[in-house]
């Protein structure tokens, strides 16, 4: 589970100024951290399917979120994939 905390620290990395919540940088990052925890959930509880609905739903979310970034600016869109490892 994604605490306040860590969703604080991984916000502060992406964000483009000190109030920037909603950027799609900081969307990404935030769901990226989201679904490595609930990917590792997962590993010990295959049978957990309602979860892994949930993991769906958020990787096409961050999907479209990267979509829209690259449309926008591909260079935030590669350095964002790349400082995140994604692909």
């Amino acid at each position: 589970m994604l605490t306040a905390k860590k969703k604080l620290t991984v916000m502060g990395k992406f964000q483009r100024h000190a109030t920037d919540t909603g950027s799609p940088e900081v969307q990404v990052a935030v769901l990226s951290q989201r679904i490595n925890e609930l990917a590792a959930h997962l590993k010990d509880n295959k049978k957990d399917h309602h979860s892994r609905r949930g993991l769906l739903k958020m990787v096409a979310d961050r999907r479209s979120h990267l979509k829209y970034l690259k449309k926008k600016s591909a260079t935030k869109h590669n350095a964002l994939v790349k400082k995140l490892g994604i692909k």
